[in-house]
């Protein structure tokens, strides 16, 4: 299927390309490396060293937990069911959104303010957690700063998707 003809290459929609960045790292590296870490490891003080994620992103969630968010490496329920939800549904967004905002397809619209209202909403709910909660991390605001992307982003992905039309289109050459 080829993008829609009428609509500005990606190339000359320099927000857009900050936006499919975003989703590539959320999807590679947060989504199916770091937040895949803390299902596969249920307990950081006993374990084993998975298959996947490498060792080199075990250790550096655990060191970043041990630093700094002491709620990553108690993973309560509710923390648990947030990383779900990052990998069952947040996951193949990201996917859907890489290939939709490459390749101008308005249908991302609902699906990118229904992940930004879900994101915002665990963001801040993790962030009482993490400032109010039982295992209140010490340094709250390296955590919030290492935060800040995914209450900041779906802020912004509300505003980019506002309106009818989702994506630039090219001015029409006359003839």
């Amino acid at each position: 299927m080829a993008a829609d003809s009428g609509a500005l290459p990606l190339r000359r929609r320099p927000i857009d390309m900050l936006f499919v960045v975003f989703f590539a790292v959320n999807a590679v590296v947060i989504t199916y490396a770091i937040d895949l870490e803390q299902l596969v490891i249920r307990d950081p003080a006993r374990f084993r060293y998975p298959i996947w994620p490498p060792r080199a992103v075990v250790d550096l969630v655990h060191w970043y937990g041990r630093s700094f968010d002491p709620l990553l490496l108690a993973r309560p329920p509710f923390w648990r069911m947030t990383i779900w939800i990052d990998v069952l549904l947040f996951g193949p967004f990201y996917l859907a959104a890489i290939y939709a905002f490459a390749r101008s397809r308005a249908w991302i619209r609902v699906p990118a303010l229904v992940w930004s209202g879900m994101m915002l909403s665990n963001v801040l709910i993790i962030l009482m957690d993490e400032r109010y909660g039982v295992t209140a991390s010490p340094h709250f605001g390296a955590v919030l700063a290492a935060n800040l992307s995914w209450l900041v982003m779906p802020v912004a992905t509300i505003v980019r998707m506002w309106g009818p039309n989702v994506f630039p289109r090219q001015p029409a050459v006359p003839g």
